[in-house]
C-alpha cells in the first residue's frame, strides 16, 4: 500500500523512525526497483546546525519549507547525490534522509548502475542508493506520493531500531550528537553498523 501524505506530516523524528522496513520503489523507463529502507537521518528546522535550513532559505532549500511528502535531492561533494523526504508542515523545513536500503527488486539493474555483483554494496549508503535507483535532480521536488518516486508499507512487522548520533556532522555544535540517525539492528546493508 503507497503510504499516504498524512504520514510524512508527522513530526520528523517519527517519520525517520517509522520509514524502517518501508518500500523505497523508484519506476524508471530502464525498469523498476525496489528497496526496504534500513537506515534513516532526521535533519529538524533552521535551529538544527547539521540541517540545510540553518542556513536560511534559498533556492536550493525551498523545497524544504513545501508541503510535506516531497523529495529533496541534492548533489554533494561534486559525485553523489542524497534523497531527503520532506517532513511536517509548510514553511517548517525538516526532512529525513534515506541513507540506506536493502536491494529487494530490481538488483541486475541496480548492480549495472553500480558497477558491483557485491550486493552489500549497491545501496548501502545514501550516494550509492541513489545512483541504484537513478535518483538525481530532476527528481528534486517530485511528489513522494506520485507514480515515478513512492514509498510502500508492505505490512512488515515492526523492525528492532538502533538509534545513534547522525553521521558526518561533526561542524553542527550541540547537534551533532542528537540522536537523530536511525536503522534496523542487524541489518548488513546499513551504511556502519
Amino acid at each position: 500500500m503507497k503510504i499516504l501524505r498524512s504520514f510524512y506530516e508527522q513530526s520528523t523524528v517519527d517519520v525517520a523512525r517509522q520509514l524502517l522496513g518501508k518500500y523505497l520503489v523508484r519506476k524508471h523507463p530502464a525498469g523498476t526497483t525496489i528497496g526496504r529502507i534500513v537506515e534513516t537521518e532526521a535533519y529538524i528546522g533552521p535551529q538544527d546546525k547539521a540541517c540545510h535550513a540553518s542556513r536560511g532559505r534559498t533556492p536550493r532549500t525551498e523545497i524544504m519549507f513545501g508541503l510535506a511528502g516531497h523529495a529533496y535531492v541534492y548533489f554533494i561533494y561534486g559525485f553523489h547525490y542524497m534523497l531527503n523526504i520532506v517532513t511536517e508542515g509548510k514553511d517548517f523545513p525538516a526532512a529525513v534522509l534515506i541513507r540506506a536500503v536493502e536491494p529487494l527488486s530490481g538488483i541486475a539493474l541496480m548492480k549495472k548502475r553500480r558497477g558491483t555483483e557485491e550486493p552489500r554494496n549497491l545501496a548501502s549508503g545514501p550516494g550509492k542508493l541513489c545512483e541504484a535507483f537513478a535518483i538525481d535532480r530532476t527528481l528534486n521536488g517530485s511528489d513522494i506520493c506520485g507514480k515515478v518516486l513512492y514509498l510502500q508499507d508492505a505490512g512488515e512487522p515492526a523492525p528492532k531500531i538502533i538509534t545513534t548520533p547522525r553521521i558526518g556532522v561533526d561542524y553542527a555544535a550541540e547537534w551533532k550528537n542528537k540522536p537523530f540517525r536511525f536503522l534496523i539492528g542487524g541489518n548488513t546493508f546499513v551504511s556502519k553498523p
